[in-house]
């Protein structure tokens, strides 16, 4: 079964991985709140990620950088006045549009507008008879520009402030500290810094449940090597991404790469791949991996007046390092294992159970513990259940019968369930059920939670 972005609203909200933003006051426009499995959950993507990609990776160090820079910063990336999106409105319905979306989703992706100017991106929708997705509609208003950046003040008194920016990506705050990282680090070249954070963009279409929003979390990393060998570390860490998405889970067949022609590439990269995964509305951006060269480290150079050339021990050359970035959206890896993991699993002829067959390490629970009936067995399984805290996520359900409470514990993901009856009472034994088997072991509390982690690191 494959489910559409509202069945997945509704499942997340039923279990608690996702909450509508401001709910209470009628919500505000895609916000979202990550409830108790969500945080779990998202929490245990980035653990991961970060294991591989800085704390356990010999190329890598990570950092944690201010959402609020310098707006110098801004000025010199090109942020403040070309961080743009053509935008559209459907004069029949009133709705906003990309205009290279509309062109993308309407060439199901086989055309490529990133890099045409407003006129050409105009024609090609007027010539092509590109209809409202909204509303069926063919009366456009002109192109116009809309700046992404969220402008905020910062100041004492309202007559002292003075404009900054909600950063939009976290990068940049990595480049303003290569030195720091470099210098303190002790680090040489190639090497990578990583950094995990909120970032901010006033997106004109924001939309697909929470593929696309205005606050978000970003996995980044910004590799430094010696111009020249670029593209080795480009393929280098597009494959890195790719085994990352297969270890983690990801079905293969919903994944593929696309590389930017060399005439569409941005002004500051000489190669670029998209990583796309198979969404409800079709494939879509999931991961960005850029050679961006040494523009960044150029531009702050140029702007700040402080000099962020490499000298390399080696040759005693002195060089400004080209960098490669593969850029991952928190909510959008999030959004992609569940659609990966969630089924309706047929069990027999008359029964069908909803299934989160997610990695054990994503799992947000990775324990559950029932007694079996709640009057005789709460006491025995309270003492489980603090015994399993100590080394693992547990939850504790004593509503229902055990058939639903383990149904429960399947489609929320919960790789295993431990239930106490009477002969825990009498023997000090427990019943061990696997989530994707169904399968049950018996077990002495004595060797319940090395088994629990030996099973769980498989």
């Amino acid at each position: 079964m494959k489910y559409t972005l509202e069945q997945l609203f509704a499942y997340s909200k039923q279990y608690g991985f996702i909450f509508q933003g401001s709910e209470i006051y009628g919500g505000l426009a895609n916000t979202w709140d990550f409830g108790p499995l969500g945080v779990s959950l998202k929490n245990n993507i980035k653990k991961i990620w970060w294991e591989e990609f800085v704390s356990k990776n010999k190329y890598n160090v990570g950092i944690d950088s201010s959402i609020l820079l310098n707006p110098k910063t801004w000025e010199a990336t090109g942020h403040v006045s070309g961080f743009k999106d053509p935008l559209m409105d459907c004069k029949v319905c009133k709705a906003r549009h990309r205009a290279d979306n509309l062109i993308a989703r309407a060439t199901n992706n086989e055309v490529d507008a990133d890099g045409w100017d407003y006129q050409q991106m105009h024609d090609y929708i007027i010539e092509n008879k590109i209809k409202c997705p909204n509303c069926g509609g063919f009366d456009y208003t002109p192109i116009r520009e809309f700046n992404l950046m969220f402008k905020t003040q910062q100041g004492v008194t309202t007559e002292s402030t003075s404009d900054i920016y909600l950063r939009p990506e976290t990068a940049q705050g990595i480049f303003l500290n290569f030195k720091n990282v470099l210098r303190t680090s002790r680090k040489k070249l190639p090497f990578g810094i990583g950094q995990i954070g909120k970032s901010f963009r006033n997106e004109i279409t924001p939309g697909n449940f929470i593929f696309r929003v205005r606050e978000f979390e970003q996995m980044e990393l910004e590799f430094f090597c010696k111009p020249g060998t670029e593209f080795e570390w480009f393929d280098y860490w597009k494959q890195f991404a790719a085994d990352f998405l297969t270890n983690i889970g990801i079905k293969s067949e919903n994944v593929k790469f696309y590389d930017h022609l060399k005439e569409k590439l941005s002004f500051y990269s000489n190669a670029t791949t998209d990583v796309l995964y198979r969404y409800p509305w079709g494939f879509d951006e999931l991961w960005g991996i850029a050679s961006r060269t040494n523009y960044d480290l150029s531009r702050h150079q140029e702007y700040s007046g402080q000099k962020l050339e490499y000298q390399d021990p080696q040759t005693n050359e002195s060089y400004l390092p080209y960098v490669i970035e593969p850029s991952l959206g928190v909510e959008r890896l999030f959004l992609a294992v569940l659609i990966d993991s969630l089924e309706e699993e047929q069990i027999n002829e008359t029964e069908t159970r909803t299934l989160l067959r997610i990695d054990k390490r994503l799992a947000p629970i990775k324990v559950s513990v029932f007694p079996l009936v709640k009057k005789y067995h709460s006491a025995k399984a309270e003492e489980v259940y603090e015994l399993l805290l100590t080394d693992f996520e547990v939850s504790y359900d004593d509503t229902g019968n055990i058939g639903k409470r383990y149904r429960r514990a399947d489609a929320i993901g919960t790789p295993y369930c431990v239930t106490i009856d009477q002969q825990t009472l009498e023997d000090n034994t427990v019943t061990v059920r696997e989530r994707d088997s169904m399968e049950q072991v018996r077990l002495s509390l004595s060797k319940l939670n090395e088994y629990l982690n030996k099973e769980l690191k498989k």
